[in-house]
């Protein structure tokens, strides 16, 4: 007589088996009320005079209220020394970001932040950054207007 334990195991790999035939085909429809995905070749991406692109997820960084970027530093740009009159944080999806603070530029001195980072730029504090040699894609999360001051 097989075990309980075992008979557990044959239901569980049985239950495995009958979600991996029935698979997304059966799936039902998602409620549009409820959820809304984007996939990658749906985000509009907008080119930017300083090297990026952005695609706004959420909000409008132009208005006050919470907006959701994503910016893509393409390789060999970088900003100049700026600040935002707003927290921003900031989470590295890909590539190696590199930042500076300060107001001398001295993009030889730009600290690497890999993959998988998590930034906060302070409101009012100065700083600069971009990409040497990848594309560098970056989730920015702020309030706005995301303005940006350029340091004096």
């Amino acid at each position: 007589m097989p075990s309980l334990n075992h008979s557990r195991c044959r239901v569980g790999w049985l239950l495995v088996a009958g979600l991996w035939f029935a698979g997304p085909a059966n799936a039902g429809e998602l409620d549009p009320k409820a959820i809304s995905i984007k996939l990658p070749d749906q985000i509009d991406w907008v080119a930017n005079p300083g090297g990026s692109e952005t695609a706004v997820l959420v909000g409008d960084p132009a208005k006050p209220g919470l907006y959701v970027v994503l910016t893509k530093w393409k390789a060999h740009h970088n900003s100049q020394p700026h600040s935002h009159p707003n927290d921003r944080f900031i989470t590295v999806i890909s590539g190696t970001w590199w930042v500076g603070t300060g107001g001398d530029y001295q993009p030889d001195q730009l600290k690497p932040v890999p993959a998988g980072s998590f930034v906060t730029h302070y409101g009012k504090e100065v700083h600069y950054d971009g990409a040497k040699d990848e594309d560098t894609v970056l989730q920015i999360v702020g309030i706005g207007p995301a303005t940006s001051t350029p340091a004096k």
